[in-house]
């Protein structure tokens, strides 16, 4: 009798440790991950989290798949309620409506126009509190939000980061029997020469070659600043920027690329309605969207994907979508727990799988990108990824104010006939002179 009691004491004391690793092993599954250590939701109180989009594209079936399903599994007390106020309400009049969100999801053009609403929460103490994991995201990443604040402080987390590419119509190639963009990437200078041979009129149809997407998009090849940080004043008569509207002055100057309407700009519609325009320089999330929707009503179009052009290096700047707190919500721990959710493996997965770019440093998911976008199918996708992310140049909470001015100086070039230095030097004055009036009026 005295063995088998030995024998049940034995057994029992075996099956302890066993016991008490399972909980572990979830924890330290769920951190490798999501990068964040905290406990899940079971048995908690339930709590409702607003939810704000501003400026970027986010589908109401993304923000099922991206954040409210995943949540929902993970944190079952934790529900996401989507604010949607009038495309024409500012954020400005969002907050002071009263109406305050518990987690912002936009890009890093907002993050002062945020900061200066006193609406964003210093994520250093939920990073550390969470013991969430910066090491996964991207490093060009996280070095380019801290940007945005003197303090090296991070404002956000990124979501997504929204890439340049080049696109273009294989079928207007193939029309005037010219070879398609190389695969492995060319400058502005050869992009403009093969947007000259594509630039003529046929059959009374005229055909632009390339449109360039502006001066901002072309001056992401570049690390420049619209406002001198040592300075504080305007930046356009650097080198760098007199760079890129030259690169502008000569596409402008093509013979047949100003219409008669004097337009000089040539967005998706002419690319995907129109099809008169042969490349387009433009952002990811601006176009894979659109040309599945144009697959899906019957109207697919033969075009594919280049690396972007740059300058000497091959290197360009994106958009990054990202993940704010509010500084006036009562649930923040709850809202970073919704953060490191949308940064888990699984749900970056199935972003990449869906035509975003991760942000999590992960290159495997790369070889995933687009898998369930029926459009990209047969696409060259190895280009997205052919050319190297920069970090953002450093901004200026003014940028937003005197913008208008890169747009003043593009008008003077392409329809006015300014030469590129006097157009500068015009725009420069104008954005001294704003920055004076809204210093004295802060």
């Amino acid at each position: 009798m005295k063995a088998i009691i030995n024998l049940i004491i034995s057994l029992t004391l075996l099956a302890l440790p066993l016991g008490g690793c399972a909980p572990r092993e979830g924890l330290e599954a769920k951190q490798e991950t999501t990068g964040a250590s905290d406990s899940q939701g079971q048995d908690k109180k339930p709590v409702t989290l607003t939810f704000y989009t501003y400026g970027n594209t986010l589908t109401n079936t993304e923000f099922d798949n991206f954040f409210v399903q995943p949540v929902k599994k993970l944190y079952p007390h934790i529900t996401l309620k989507r604010i949607e106020p009038p495309a024409t309400t500012t954020p400005e009049e969002l907050f002071t409506s009263g109406t305050v969100p518990d987690i912002i999801y936009t890009s890093d053009g907002s993050y002062y126009r945020f900061t200066t609403l006193g609406a964003v929460e210093d994520l250093k103490t939920l990073i550390e509190k969470h013991h969430f994991d910066l090491n996964r995201i991207k490093p060009v990443l996280t070095e380019s939000i801290r940007s945005y604040s003197s303090k090296g402080e991070l404002v956000a987390l990124p979501f997504s980061f929204n890439l340049s590419i080049l696109y273009y119509n294989k079928d207007i190639f193939d029309k005037f029997g010219i070879a398609y963009p190389p695969d492995a990437g060319f400058t502005w200078e050869k992009a403009l020469d093969l947007g000259r041979q594509l630039t003529r009129s046929d059959n009374g149809v005229n055909y632009v070659g390339i449109d360039l997407g502006g001066p901002t998009q072309v001056a992401r090849s570049l690390p420049l600043s619209l406002i001198d940080p040592q300075t504080g004043k305007g930046a356009l008569q650097s080198a760098g920027w007199t760079q890129v509207f030259t690169t502008l002055k000569q596409s402008y100057d093509i013979p047949g690329f100003i219409g008669p309407d004097k337009k000089y700009s040539y967005d998706k519609d002419s690319f995907m309605k129109d099809r008169t325009l042969a490349m387009r320089v433009s952002y990811l999330a601006n176009m894979i969207g659109p040309l599945e929707e144009l697959r899906q009503q019957g109207k697919e179009l033969n075009w594919d994907l280049a690396p972007p052009p740059y300058y000497d290096e091959p290197s360009v700047g994106g958009s990054i979508h990202s993940l704010l707190i509010s500084s006036k919500s009562l649930h923040k721990d709850e809202a970073f727990q919704v953060i490191t959710t949308a940064l888990s493996d699984e749900v970056q997965r199935t972003a990449v799988r869906n035509g975003r770019v991760a942000s999590i440093d992960k290159p495997e998911l790369e070889k995933e990108y687009g898998a369930d976008i029926e459009v990209l199918k047969g696409k060259k996708i190895a280009n997205v990824f052919k050319v190297k992310p920069r970090k953002v140049s450093t901004p200026s909470e003014f940028d937003n104010d005197i913008g208008k001015w890169l747009t003043k100086a593009t008008d003077d070039i392409a329809l006015n006939g300014t030469d590129v230095n006097t157009a500068v030097r015009k725009a420069q004055e104008g954005i001294n002179k704003d920055l004076e009036s809204i210093r004295k009026n802060r």
